[in-house]
């Protein structure tokens, strides 16, 4: 997945929510307030500093409303921002650029708060081979956008969805009677070309899963920070390994130095805080 995404891909979520905030009706209160043919010149203004994300889509918001609007971008997408700082300037119709106001900074403030949370995240992991990595735990229709935005974070993207890539969790394997059964169903059934990753934890969990063969990755859920450092130390580099549950900002930088490959945060899509930008004219 690229950090930067066509805007053919972005254009039906941006339209999705502009036809949400504007209604049947359009923009009643510019409209009966702001003379027709007013002019202005508008700009988003950072209040807090974080890691921008989301200027592509509140770009694609004032030009779906009004495609004469002459938009700059000032930081872009992956930068870091200050207070005060000026992120867009946005020209022309006044009431244009009122009716798009709030998808615009809807969308600029969320995805920052995700890219922002990510670089928290990744910081913690410097001088360690570990990456920092997202889940499916997204917003409903706005996973392609909270992925985007991990990766303008430093961070790494899991799975896109259920179709990409097979990972086998516990009830996978109590379904199918047991790791042995599990990693012969997917030998027998799943194709040359997907990947397999499945979850342990405990570690005569992880070392069945060695002696039967089959996976490519191995989730190690819930693990303590030693048992993690074990069982980095058993599977040897054979597969390569993520840590997942109770991952929090505190205990980042220990389990980096595990030697996990890849530390996966459900919260980074789940729990970030709206960054505050602002649109001022």
């Amino acid at each position: 997945m690229n950090a930067h995404l066509p805007d053919i891909i972005l254009e039906p979520l941006v339209r999705a929510a502009l036809m949400e905030d504007l209604g049947q009706f359009g923009d009643v209160t510019t409209r009966a307030v702001v003379p027709a043919g007013t002019r202005y010149r508008a700009r988003i203004v950072a209040r807090e500093e974080g890691v921008v994300s989301g200027m592509q889509m509140a770009r694609l918001a004032f030009k779906l409303v009004d495609p004469q609007l002459e938009i700059s971008v000032l930081c872009e997408d992956g930068m870091t921002c200050n207070r005060g700082d000026v992120l867009m300037t946005i020209a022309g119709d006044a009431a244009s650029i009122l009716s798009g106001e709030r998808v615009a900074l809807n969308f600029a403030g969320r995805m920052a708060g995700i890219a922002t949370m990510t670089a928290a995240f990744v910081s913690k992991a410097v001088g360690t081979q570990a990456k920092i990595t997202c889940t499916r735990k997204t917003t409903p229709g706005l996973r392609v956008v909270e992925k985007q935005a991990v990766l303008h974070g430093g961070g790494s993207s899991h799975r896109f969805s259920l179709s990409d890539a097979i990972l086998i969790k516990d009830n996978h394997i109590a379904a199918a009677g047991g790791i042995g059964p599990v990693l012969t169903a997917v030998r027998q059934n799943a194709s040359h070309m997907v990947r397999v990753e499945i979850e342990v934890d405990r570690i005569d969990q992880l070392q069945e899963v060695l002696n039967v063969g089959g996976a490519d990755v191995v989730l190690l859920d819930n693990m303590t920070t030693e048992t993690l450092a074990e069982a980095v130390r058993l599977v040897g580099g054979r597969l390569v390994t993520e840590a997942s549950g109770n991952m929090n900002l505190g205990r980042i930088a220990e389990v980096a130095a595990t030697g996990v490959d890849f530390i996966s945060v459900g919260a980074l899509t789940h729990s970030s805080k709206v960054l505050d930008f602002g649109l001022d004219f």
